[in-house]
């Protein structure tokens, strides 16, 4: 029987002011002198009740992600989520894909639509299975192919997660592996499947600006691959610094990734990839003047340190050796502070959409999406009017800020609103609390104390 919200909310509330109760007693009792059996059952029982909590998180993530009333568009959820939970914009979404397979579906009439996943829905809600065995059932499942009949599909869902109940995930990933052998034992795949399964991941950027690229290609991009690979063969194509009469040392995978930076940067010289939010595809990057001449004159003189690298349209750190090398290849857009072009930045009322120089000043200043909490890179960004344009914005350079096309769309819809603080950053807020800055893509703003004092004047 059901019952009313205001009973709902109080019942939900009290077990889990029971649950921080008991997690302040569990904290406050020492253990040392319970013995190791005693350790062993106390933690077998938290990763029960931890699995259990990832249950209930994902019920609540599917039931936000479809409120019954429709009252808040995802976007702003999820940035509410994100700032509330402290987590990234991908776990977020990463978690309401997965609350979407094993979740009951809303139908447009009648009773719900079973979960994709039921009898991983099933094990996640009782607790059974952590994050490692969710991962490894659903991979071993989605590289299924399209022939494989729903029945034997449903067959090996079910094979997995009872096994899963009772082993670690290794063993089930190995499971799955055999699974998918004795279910496609031809390994028959059709361009859809291979359509499904592509996809390249560009990991984060190490300490030494290193970054991995796993996935998958799909037969015509190696295709295209395989033939820059094998141009760039042992003695061709070397590094600019190689001298003619220097003996080709690299391995074979370092000769493969030069291969890939090759067919990017013939790509990008080719003019062909169009534009891109109004000006060519190019890689850009912003440094200040005093680093750039710096950097020139650590170029010719070893002595003297190189500066702190630039930083690209993506978010990437750019090392200055890099970018001087790069800037006498290609032409690429560089911004440099204190040393703006002549051309006109203020077009007022007279054009709605940025230049290339305004949205350079964006790069510079903003290097990302605005909106606090977001890691969306200048690449992926618009450029939003603050004031916005249809309430008498202006184009100009300081009336402009960078926004993903999520977060842009919020705040014309009013979900956001933005203002201009005096420091000429831009600063957001949902209604609930007071407008505040983006430090994601400035973090070192983080190390010098409060970056948000609680009397910051606005603009």
């Amino acid at each position: 029987m059901g019952v009313s919200a205001e009973v709902a909310r109080a019942r939900i509330g009290a077990a889990l002011d029971a649950i921080d109760a008991a997690h302040g007693v569990l904290r406050e009792t020492s253990s040392d002198v319970v013995g190791n059996d005693f350790r062993v059952e106390v933690a077998e029982r938290l990763e029960t009740q931890e699995r259990t909590n990832r249950g209930l998180m994902y019920r609540l993530f599917a039931e936000i992600a479809e409120p019954p009333d429709g009252s808040e568009s995802i976007p702003a959820v999820r940035a509410r989520l994100c700032a509330r939970l402290r987590v990234t914009p991908r776990e977020v979404i990463r978690r309401f894909k997965l609350a979407a397979r094993i979740r009951p579906r809303r139908s447009l009439t009648g009773p719900p639509v079973s979960p994709e996943l039921p009898e991983l829905a099933g094990a996640v809600q009782a607790g059974a299975l952590g994050e490692d065995h969710i991962r490894a059932v659903c991979q071993a499942l989605d590289v299924l192919p399209g022939r494989v009949s729903p029945t034997e599909v449903a067959e090996a869902e079910a094979t997995l997660v009872r096994h899963a109940r009772k082993l670690d995930a290794g063993v089930v990933t190995r499971l799955g592996q055999r699974s998918a052998d004795y279910l496609n034992p031809d390994g028959l795949f059709t361009d859809d499947d291979r359509a499904r399964r592509r996809g390249l991941r560009l990991g984060a950027q190490g300490p030494d600006g290193m970054s991995r690229l796993s996935g998958l290609l799909d037969p015509e991009a190696r295709a295209y691959f395989e033939a820059i690979e094998a141009a760039v063969r042992p003695g061709r194509h070397q590094p600019d610094d190689t001298q003619p009469e220097q003996r080709d040392e690299r391995s074979a995978a370092q000769r493969c990734h030069d291969a890939l930076k090759l067919g990017l940067h013939a790509a990008i010289g080719s003019g062909a990839l169009g534009a891109h939010r109004g000006h060519p595809v190019t890689v850009i990057a912003t440094t200040t003047l005093a680093d750039l001449n710096r950097a020139a004159h650590a170029v010719v003189d070893p002595s003297v340190p190189m500066p702190a690298p630039a930083r690209t349209g993506g978010g990437s750190r750019l090392p200055m050796r890099d970018l001087i090398r790069m800037a006498a290849q290609a032409i690429h857009y560089l911004a440099v502070f204190d040393d703006h072009t002549a051309r006109p930045l203020y077009l007022g009322r007279q054009k709605r959409l940025a230049t290339t120089d305004q949205r350079l000043i964006c790069y510079a200043r903003d290097r990302g999406c605005t909106r606090p909490n977001c890691l969306e890179s200048g690449y992926r960004c618009e450029v939003h009017h603050c004031p916005d344009w249809a309430t008498g914005g202006r184009t100009d350079a300081d009336k402009l800020y960078f926004a993903c096309s999520c977060d842009h769309g919020g705040a014309s819809r009013g979900d956001w609103r933005t203002i201009v603080t005096y420091s000429g950053r831009l600063a957001w807020t949902d209604g609930t609390g007071p407008p505040k800055i983006n430090h994601a893509h400035h973090p070192e703003e983080l190390l010098h104390g409060d970056p948000d004092p609680p009397d910051e004047d606005q603009g």
